[in-house]
């Protein structure tokens, strides 16, 4: 009797870690290793990762969850890949080495170039081709910036000698020993390059930004042949890949139309399932490819996104040393009833949707003398739930209905009190998946469906299950909360542009 394999292997290459986890065919967590990588901050609004660190990383936690676990290679059918989208790569293609460190989605250094873009007649130009807003946040300006500042890198370029990808084509580069030099439509979908009606990169925008068609990598569905990862000596298919809030949509099995998702993490995103068709947004969201398997058309979803979420806890704990552990901050912010009046903009990076303005920048207002770090970490928390709030606003004005629930995934789930705060400023159910890691668990099933791992979409369904779900209990204790907010929000924007 042939060798059946019991494993998928999902690779969840995120903004702050590297994860490798390992799910059974009944979709449980048989093993999880993770290691974070350095962030780098050059410039005021710059965020590089370095690209071998990323690599390196990812290996090591693959290796360590298969000895971990005693896993034998033989017993992994595929591997599935997902990653922090629009981050960019360049790197030479006779040595495999990166041109620059890798441009993060964060960072904001081509904001001036996009603006201009966004205001010239071709602005409007890539926002019907892409489904995408002309911002910074994409790929397409990065790609730019590396060839046009990197010394010698548009040379190379210009010789064929240099591959663009984001993570996912880095790593699947990596894992292959530089056989492969594929992407998938939903990374692709994020780059601003790339025609999401036609499925294939524009000429058109290639040609205006002066970017190389020579550096881009082959686009394939979610489910396909992208290779085979050498590791130790064996070869194990990848055949499953999706930009990680596309594989979160998958992984929570937002199936029909009308279904979302919101993934709390570094930032916070809501994705929502439109079916065949692409539904253009009138509040500033994005138009964008959910998933496509192998032999089906894409499946479209609409998208808003919020730059700063979990990392505001981050940076109160690494930028105010108000707590020592990301998890205590629910413990503050329990300390005090309500946060006393005070707002809390993480406009950090700007502000993503439904305001998109790369020159808005934090604050903190309703500052009195009674106001103390409980209140600040409060209202913290609060900042992310209305922000996403913001989102859910967007997108039933787009679709004209409401959302009688949402599917929530993401670390930051863990905090009670937030997940209580969102059902309370939103007034809706919130859906909390037995598996936290919808992430990776889209990843997984995507592989797994290419590999014939189970038969098919509804064989998956099948087995996900919810955990709990949480009702909104206080509505009328936010209602001064959003007035103020939209107030602060006003406040916040524009601010780099000021000066």
């Amino acid at each position: 009797m042939a060798h059946q394999p019991k494993y998928i292997l999902a690779l969840d290459q995120g903004t702050s870690s590297s994860r490798a986890i390992l799910f059974d065919h009944d979709l449980n967590i048989v093993g999880i290793s993770q290691e974070e990588f350095k962030q780098y901050y050059p410039n005021e609004g710059w965020v590089e990762h370095d690209a071998t660190e990323i690599w390196d990383t990812q290996l090591k936690v693959a290796k360590q969850v298969i000895k971990e676990n005693n896993i034998q290679l033989s017993d992994i059918a595929s591997i599935g890949i997902t990653n922090q989208r629009e981050t960019t790569i360049l790197w030479n293609a006779d040595t495999g080495e990166p041109l620059y460190r890798a441009i993060v989605w964060q960072d904001r250094r081509t904001s001036s170039f996009c603006s201009k873009l966004k205001e010239s007649e071709f602005g409007p130009i890539i926002q019907e081709k892409t489904g995408l807003i002309v911002d910074a946040y994409f790929s397409a300006s990065k790609v730019k910036w590396i060839l046009d500042h990197v010394e010698g890198a548009r040379e190379l370029a210009n010789e064929g000698k240099v591959k663009f990808g984001t993570v996912d084509s880095w790593l699947m580069y990596k894992l292959s020993n530089g056989k492969s030099h594929f992407t998938d439509v939903t990374n692709a979908s994020r780059t601003m390059i790339f025609n999401i009606a036609e499925l294939q990169w524009d000429k058109d925008i290639l040609q205006h930004l002066d970017i190389p068609e020579s550096i881009l990598p082959e686009v394939k569905c979610s489910t396909d042949n992208f290779g085979f990862a050498e590791i130790d000596g064996q070869s194990i298919s990848i055949g499953g890949v999706a930009g990680d809030q596309q594989a979160a949509l998958f992984g929570q099995i937002c199936r029909e139309k009308g279904a979302t998702k919101i993934t709390y993490g570094t930032g916070c995103f809501m994705m929502t399932n439109t079916g065949e068709q692409i539904v253009r947004s009138s509040n500033q969201l994005l138009s964008t490819i959910g998933w496509q398997l192998k032999g089906e058309k894409p499946v479209y979803a609409m998208e808003g996104s919020v730059f700063v979420g979990g990392a505001i806890i981050q940076w109160l704990r690494d930028g105010l040393n108000l707590i020592s552990d990301s998890s205590e901050s629910e413990a503050l912010a329990q300390k005090v009833e309500d946060s006393g009046g005070i707002v809390f903009v993480p406009a950090l990076t700007g502000l993503g949707a439904p305001h998109w303005d790369q020159y808005a920048r934090g604050l903190i207002i309703g500052l009195t003398r009674d106001t103390n770090k409980y209140h600040i970490a409060r209202a913290a928390l609060e900042s992310i739930a209305l922000q996403v709030n913001d989102l859910i606003t967007a997108i039933e004005k787009d679709l004209g209905e409401e959302l009688p629930y949402i599917k929530a995934d993401g670390g930051a789930i863990k905090n009670k009190l937030l997940v209580q705060m969102q059902a309370d400023i939103s007034n809706k159910s919130i859906v909390l998946p037995r598996i936290l890691e919808s992430t990776a668990l889209g990843a997984a099933c995507l592989a797994g469906l290419s590999v014939n791992f189970w038969t098919d979409i509804e064989e998956i369904s099948e087995k996900w299950q919810a955990d709990q779900t949480i009702e909104a209990k206080n509505t009328d204790a936010y209602i001064n909360v959003k007035k103020l907010w939209n107030k602060a929000i006003e406040r916040s924007k524009l601010w780099a542009d000021m000066v």
